[in-house]
């Protein structure tokens, strides 16, 4: 049966800890996965409704480190709900590609195309989701940490990327405090399935607070792609959850990029030594490239 990759827990946590393994392998140039071109001859299809840089150049740089090739089908170049509805186009793509990542807004698309797809289909981000930034993450965190004992405190919107983060932390046993203003946390059905799988963040709405006993600082954008009508507004109800380097002191620093130098977080923090981001985009290409591999075994 086709396994697709929509969401963090369309892992089990098993499965997750496999992925990561495969990713550190192939990472470390050894283990499982980690031979010559384990996708010899085979073909991503790269959909972007969104644009995006590390995500584009991680997929296309892994496809050609595992053996295979990659597509880039931009807006302009497929009728991705217009000129045909998203199910004809799925099925047309995965007649042609062995792997599919779909980068859109609508999350329903991408589950959309999953369904009438007959090949894995990756989630490259929804507005609902964003679960390889989550591998990356957690790759991370188990490189400098390790998940037993360690907290992470996410300070700023409750967007996708906070969302995807939340399911993965409770998969593989991190504390995460999540501090954001009102109206703006991390959706009620994501903390519950978050408390089914593990433990749901906790959840303050002061940055200090979140902060206060944590190994590690998380953020991002408080105005995401397609919210540009709203920032204004945003910018004056974010005002306090700003990372500087005074909130993160000692602590690493994540953002999973770009960053809005000025807004969700200083320019003096984010090129501090505290900042692991660089290690963090590097590790989206082998989180990557281990759920391509284990996605092509299943």
């Amino acid at each position: 049966m086709t396994r697709d990759f929509l969401d963090v827990d369309d892992l089990t946590g098993e499965e997750l800890e496999t992925v990561l393994d495969r990713a550190a392998a192939i990472k470390a140039d050894e283990g499982p996965g980690a031979q010559p071109a384990p996708l010899a001859d085979e073909t991503l299809a790269m959909i972007f409704e969104k644009p995006s840089t590390r995500t584009r150049v991680s997929f296309e740089t892994g496809m050609t480190q595992l053996g295979g090739h990659a597509i880039f089908l931009g807006p302009n170049d497929i009728h991705l709900g217009h000129g045909e509805p998203v199910k004809d186009t799925a099925r047309a793509v995965g007649r042609y590609a062995d792997l599919i990542m779909a980068r859109v807004f609508d999350h329903a698309d991408v589950e959309t195309i999953a369904d009438y797809a007959d090949v894995p289909v990756i989630n490259g981000l929804s507005d609902d989701a964003h679960p390889c930034q989550t591998l990356a993450d957690l790759l991370t965190i188990r490189e400098r940490f390790g998940f037993e004992d360690t907290t992470v405190a996410w300070v700023g919107d409750g967007n996708n990327v906070a969302q995807s983060f939340a399911i993965g932390a409770a998969l593989v046993g991190l504390d995460l405090v999540v501090a954001t203003p009102e109206g703006y946390g991390i959706d009620d059905d994501v903390l519950e399935r978050a408390a089914e799988l593990g433990t749901a963040p906790a959840v303050v709405d002061d940055p200090e607070t979140a902060v206060e006993g944590a190994d590690v600082v998380y953020t991002d954008v408080w105005v995401s792609m397609g919210e540009e009508d709203e920032r204004a507004e945003k910018l004056r109800e974010f005002e306090g959850f700003q990372v500087t380097t005074d909130l993160l002191g000692d602590r690493p620093l994540m953002h999973c990029l770009p960053a809005h130098r000025g807004e969700e977080v200083t320019d003096e923090a984010i090129e501090s030594d505290n900042a692991i981001v660089w290690d963090q985009a590097e590790n989206r290409l082998h989180a990557q490239n281990g759920l391509l591999v284990w996605l092509d075994e299943q």
